[in-house]
């Protein structure tokens, strides 16, 4: 007979003694002397919890709603006869718990996460305190929120919560140990498959013990663990596979719960491992996200100080190097950098060592530029599981170099089990072993073990599991680990490892790049302001060194702007509450004070002004004629129906028509938007079968401005009975792009919008801006690879260019696009409705632009001109018509991008000019500036000097030479 077969039957026949068995688990019971409780709508400390008036409670009763809080007081009383045992509260309830004692937290208790119990003594002697006063602060959320029929849905704001079971109990840890045993005897058999003999040892044995085990006589089990003791030490061959296990818990800073509940998420799942440490020395626990550190420092010091404690020992690794695990495609360069700085100096500063490993195992795809800003930040290795989960293509490896586009390379692991939240099940390994894809090349691998998302953490069981697991013939080695370790030993032999260069992208999850318009717009605004106010305090400080420079107001600023880049924040996969709270954080800081402050002080260092602003002659003209309308500024015309198509858009110097015949652009089109699951975050490919043209006109093309220094038309169209767009076309004197003010009144369900550009151009490749550079993806689908990629991302601009000639796209907002053969098209919004209903639901106001040119994009300016269109000038007043012109700061080659100049970290006298090579090309330029430097030195992005990077001062500035998309920083030492 087959081995399944066999198995059926033996676990039928045994069914009976199993369940008496783990009924045994808990032994005998005594209720609690008294029970009460108050509830909050706020989220309380402490000492101001306690003193409130508490009412009687019982099990059963129900408390709530949705996101309040119910403090409980237990008072209780542990009977003397059970010394010598080993003694629990069990506590069952819906919610999320916290276990409070002596005015500290001390365990975590979920019914999701499995954790149900609290461990008042592993065995009562006569000296430990038998009456207690406990205190459980129980969360009116569940790990993952508290959507209403499903997981992603919209909270249920009315749900109740229930106290199912609370009483102390006896927990006979032998039982737990049998059960441990069975439970991975059983899994070796039923897993490691018919044709393997080690599946029927372990089968039998398994039997043997059920022969010997009286589930009613609890000494009889002794001798039944000890057979499986004996099964678990026949050992490996050394040539098996080994398992890195480490603990983890991905703890999403904010999702389907609001920012405030992930502090308390954090602290319910730290101090749940802290107790597991304590009970096991050689359970090792890996914690990414500093702004989660810093918000347990802050609000629990006392825990805090046992995770530094048992860091210090090694056990708890902080890993990651950045503030918040962000987004992997949208943050700017400069923004990414922050992420490692702010990150690496926290946990320098706390915890004495930089992070040497970039975790991020849960963001939707991963740009081609991190290689290069991980290494500047003292960083090498890379672990994700994420492309995991790509829905056409299965990625090739799981153990490999990264390179970047700039060369720069890591060494990157995906653990095979594809998750980061295993809990320590044979399955489990045998899928990292069988599943990896490096075989031969490699033969070590990660498993991250512990509930996850939502908190909750491993539990001892996970860690029983694995230690069953360390090195038993059959199964491979799993033995606890840390990433410096499993890292070291790929590195000692790393040479059979393949390359994989370019951007790690996601085939699912595309959607994510246009939900929630207004969080990314806001987030490209901070960006962009957080960026001037550093440029003109650093130029107000260089003049006069008595500024006062608002370093630790910007870094406030900084991480508030960082945190929001959380991967499920600036993508908008969160739910209603933490999309209230990103815009308060973006729009409620007083940013623009700040701003105006910096200006001032730079207007009063520099009381000749920046010179007085000119009008050149008006040269942009608007004209009306048959029906149609003509727009002109002596570098491009552009010819626009009633509706507000370009009918045709050509460069004045060459008559280069850019619109092919018979074709428009600037085209609004309207698909239906239906993901399978994952509605914030999925568009998936059939919603281009559905595309219609928005064709209905509410107010045709009309003159607004005639011309001069800048000449403009108006019309409107109705998307449906209840969305308008109103777009202003905009030219201005001289300018090369023909710019687009878009107004939006959005209402709509399950609905996507975008704007078509068909050019005449062709290229089997478009180019996209990512961070610090830019990539090419293909215009056609002739591969699977090639298909997955419908819809990408870009930053400021993207292009399609042939030889001599090519069209951009500029925008000012947005992020979701795609090129498929000729036609362009920027992805505006979606409507989806879960987890949040009211996701981009109102008023939107964004523009894009487009820039026809001859040659490449390179030559013809679009990424200065990208620059522009995000970065409008400040004006200031000027004292006097003949004022000289002044210029901080000058770049000779037009490759290379002044992207950064901010204080440094110390001294306060020194400045970080940061630049890059945006072409992709090998280049040597001047940086020249009019500031009193008296010494400038190349540093990494933690902005640590190179020892061997001192510049020589030339007269015509600072030479660099870069290679293409190289990022250097530079220390300027001011006078």
């Amino acid at each position: 007979a087959s081995l399944l077969p066999v198995l059926d039957v033996w676990r039928t026949v045994h069914r009976f003694n199993f369940l008496a068995l783990s009924h045994r688990l808990f032994g005998d019971t005594c209720p609690l002397v008294s029970l009460s409780c108050f509830q909050t709508p706020q989220r309380i400390p402490y000492d101001e919890a306690v003193q409130q008036e508490f009412r009687p409670a019982a099990v059963g009763d129900a408390f709530g709603p949705t996101w309040w809080t119910c403090w409980f007081k237990v008072e209780l009383s542990i009977p003397r006869e059970w010394a010598g045992k080993e003694v629990h509260l069990l506590w069952d309830s819906d919610g999320e718990a916290m276990v409070w004692r002596d005015s500290q937290p001390v365990q975590g208790l979920t019914r999701e996460g499995e954790k149900t119990s609290y461990i008042l003594t592993d065995s009562l002697m006569e000296t430990d305190p038998h009456n207690l006063n406990l205190y459980m602060e129980v969360a009116c959320n569940g790990l993952f929120g508290a959507g209403k029929g499903t997981m992603i849905a919209p909270p249920d704001p009315d749900k109740k919560f229930t106290l199912n079971k609370v009483e102390l109990v006896v927990f006979n840890r032998d039982v737990h140990e049998l059960l441990v045993d069975f439970e991975i005897l059983l899994d070796m058999a039923k897993h490691l498959g018919e044709k393997n003999q080690r599946s029927f040892q372990a089968l039998y044995t398994a039997n043997q013990m059920v022969n010997l085990c009286d589930v009613t006589d609890p000494s009889t089990f002794p001798a039944a663990h000890q057979l499986a003791s004996a099964f678990f030490s026949q050992r490996n061959g050394e040539s098996q596979h080994t398992i890195h296990a480490m603990g983890h818990c991905h703890i999403d800073s904010a999702w389907l719960w609001p920012y405030e509940e992930s502090i308390r998420k954090c602290a319910r799942s730290w101090v749940t491992v802290v107790r597991l440490m304590e009970k096991n020395p050689g359970f090792t626990f890996t914690c990414s996200q500093a702004q989660q550190l810093e918000w347990v420092r802050n609000w629990y010091p006392g825990l805090y100080a046992q995770i530094q404690d048992f860091a210090r020992k090694g056990q708890f690794i902080p890993v990651g190097g950045t503030w918040v695990e962000m987004d992997g495609n949208l943050p700017n360069g400069e923004s990414m950098v922050r992420q490692f700085l702010q990150g690496q100096r926290f946990f320098q500063e706390q915890f004495g060592k930089l992070c040497t490993e970039f975790w991020l195992p849960d963001t939707f795809g991963y740009s081609a530029q991190l290689p290069q800003l991980m290494r500047g930040c003292g960083i090498w290795r890379f672990l994700t599981q994420k492309l995991s989960w790509s829905l056409v293509n299965t990625f090739p490896h799981h153990t490999f170099f990264w390179e970047g586009i700039d060369g720069s390379s890591v060494l990157a692991h995906f653990p095979p089990g594809d998750s980061y939240g295993m809990q320590g099940f044979v399955e489990e390994m045998l899928k990292t072993v069988n599943n990896n894809k490096d075989k031969g090349r490699v033969n070590h691998s990660v498993a991250l073990f512990g509930f996850g998302d939502g908190g909750g953490g491993p539990t001892q069981k996970m860690l029983d599991r694995m230690k069953r697991m360390k090195d038993v013939d059959g199964l491979p080695r799993v033995q606890m680990s840390t990433p410096d370790q499993f890292f070291s030993v790929l590195e000692r032999d790393g040479s059979q490892l393949y390359t994989w260069i370019g951007e790690l992208f996601l085939e699912l999850h595309n959607g994510t790049y246009t939900t929630q318009a207004q969080i990314k717009k806001s987030n490209r605004e901070c960006e962009r302001i957080l960026h001037d106010v550093e440029v003109l305090s650093s130029l107000a400080l260089a003049q006069k060194s008595a500024f006062p420079y608002p370093a630790t107001k910007l870094q406030r600023l900084w991480r508030l702007l960082l945190l929001n880049q959380f991967h499920d924040v600036l993508p908008g996969t969160c739910i209603q509450l933490v999309a209230e709270d990103a815009m308060t954080y973006y729009e409620g800081e007083n940013v623009g004070n700040t701003e105006c402050h910096s200006l001032a002080a730079l207007c009063g260092e520099f009381p000749s002004g920046l010179g007085p602003l000119t009008s050149p002659a008006p040269v942009a003209c608007v004209e009306s004629l048959d029906g149609s309308i003509t727009m002109e500024n002596g570098v491009i015309a552009a010819h626009l129906d009633s509706m507000g198509h370009v009918t045709s858009l050509h460069l004045v110097s060459s008559g280069r028509e850019s619109v092919p015949e018979g074709s428009c652009a600037n085209q609004f089109v309207i698909f239906d938007d239906i993901p399978l699951y994952w509605d914030a975050w999925d568009v998936m490919d059939y919603h281009l079968e559905t595309r219609k043209p928005v064709t209905t006109l509410v107010k045709p093309l009309e003159i607004i401005l005639p011309g001069g220094l800048r000449g403009s038309v108006r019309f409107s169209l109705q998307i449906s009975e209840k969305s308008i767009i109103t777009q202003e076309v905009i030219l201005d004197a001289m300018c090369p792009y023909l710019r687009f003010l878009t107004q939006v009144e959005w209402n709509e369900a399950h609905k996507f919008l975008k704007v078509e550009f068909p050019v005449q151009a062709r290229s089997m490749n478009a180019t996209y801006e990512i961070q610090f550079g830019h990539l090419q993806r293909p215009t056609h689908w002739n591969t699977s690879w090639d298909w997955a990629r419908f819809e990408v991302w870009s930053h400021k601009w993207m292009d399609l260019s042939e030889h001599g000639f090519g069209v951009a796209l500029l925008n000012d907002s947005k992020y979701g696009a795609s090129v498929h053969g000729n036609t362009m098209s920027l992805s505006l919004l979606r409507a989806p409705k879960s987890p949040d209903t009211t996701a981009d639901m109102g008023h939107h106001q964004f523009t894009y632009a487009v820039m026809p040119h001859l040659g490449s994009f390179q030559e013809a300016g679009v990424i200065r001109y990208a620059y522009c269109l995000n970065f409008p000038l400040h004006t200031m007043p000027a004292d006097s018509v003949q004022c000289p012109a002044w210029s901080a700061f000058c770049v000779s080659s037009p490759a290379v991008v002044l992207e950064t100049v901010k204080q440094a970290s110390a001294p306060r006298s020194v400045l970080v000019a940061r630049l890059y090579e945006s072409h992709g090309s090998t280049v040597v330029t001047w940086l020249q500036t009019c500031l009193p430097v008296k010494e400038a030195i190349t540093c990494d992005l933690l902005e640590q000097a190179d020892p061997t990077g001192h510049l020589p001062l030339k007269e015509l500035g600072v030479e660099l030479s870069f290679t293409p998309f190289q990022v250097i920083s530079v220390l300027l030492v001011l006078g």
